[in-house]
């Protein structure tokens, strides 16, 4: 179901799936590509429900935002002036509507985010209020250009990790270097929370994207989603 909660004067919106049962149940704030909220999370949040987690897939773009998809040029131009500030105070309204909800209410919350989402999972991971586990989708580690509306690289926030992290990535995306995965595993050994990174052989950027079948890798993401579900299981007790 569409739901719209505040966030000082806005309203964001969000899909919200929930599993059937009585609650309250842990949660999961879900956060999109840089596509936005697509049916294809519309689905991973049911799936997600189904696994017996609340799942709440954020509409990053509630304000009218419209990201320019025709090149990967474009992608990023649009990524550089989207403010972290903006987008890690709308996860965090999230992350507090779902804190407040009866069906949630009192239980483990997580973020998992795909691409841009992932890079702001991390973000959330070391910046947000209430997280008790993080996945990242091939999350980006790195950010376009670092300024005012995009002061941190993912990498560099991790001091701050506040709950374990996994990250899922594929050893042949174009976008995000092999180099990056291996310092967020480095990064990550000596934390006070667990870091774990898979990498998939064969596998690309949006390999669990079935609507992208030139990325699409049906085994890597069987095996992402059972370790993504897996790791909440242990984490927030879904």
């Amino acid at each position: 179901m569409r739901i719209r909660f505040p966030n000082g004067p806005d309203r964001i919106e969000g899909e919200l799936q929930l599993p059937s049962g009585p609650g309250p149940h842990p949660g999961v704030v879900l956060i999109p590509d840089v596509g936005g909220l697509s049916e294809l999370y519309v689905d991973f949040a049911r799936k997600l429900a189904d696994s017996g987690l609340a799942a709440l897939a954020l509409n990053l773009y509630s304000r009218g935002e419209k990201p320019d998809l025709s090149s990967l040029d474009a992608i990023f131009k649009f990524l550089r002036e989207l403010p972290d500030r903006q987008v890690l105070s709308d996860v965090q309204a999230a992350l507090d509507h779902l804190a407040q909800r009866a069906e949630t209410q009192a239980k483990p919350l997580a973020v998992m985010g795909f691409c841009v989402g992932g890079q702001y999972t991390v973000l959330a991971a070391c910046g947000c209020r209430g997280v008790s586990a993080a996945v990242v989708w091939y999350g980006m580690l790195r950010v376009p250009g670092i300024d005012e509306r995009n002061p941190e690289h993912p990498l560099d926030a991790l001091p701050r990790l506040s709950c374990p992290l996994l990250g899922l990535f594929g050893q042949e995306d174009a976008i995000i270097p092999q180099a990056d995965v291996d310092e967020l595993r480095r990064r990550g050994a000596g934390l006070r929370h667990p870091v774990e990174a898979v990498v998939y052989p064969g596998a690309g950027h949006a390999f669990a994207n079935p609507g992208r079948p030139d990325a699409y890798r049906p085994e890597a993401a069987a095996d992402a989603w059972a370790r993504t579900l897996a790791f909440l299981q242990r984490h927030c007790g879904a």
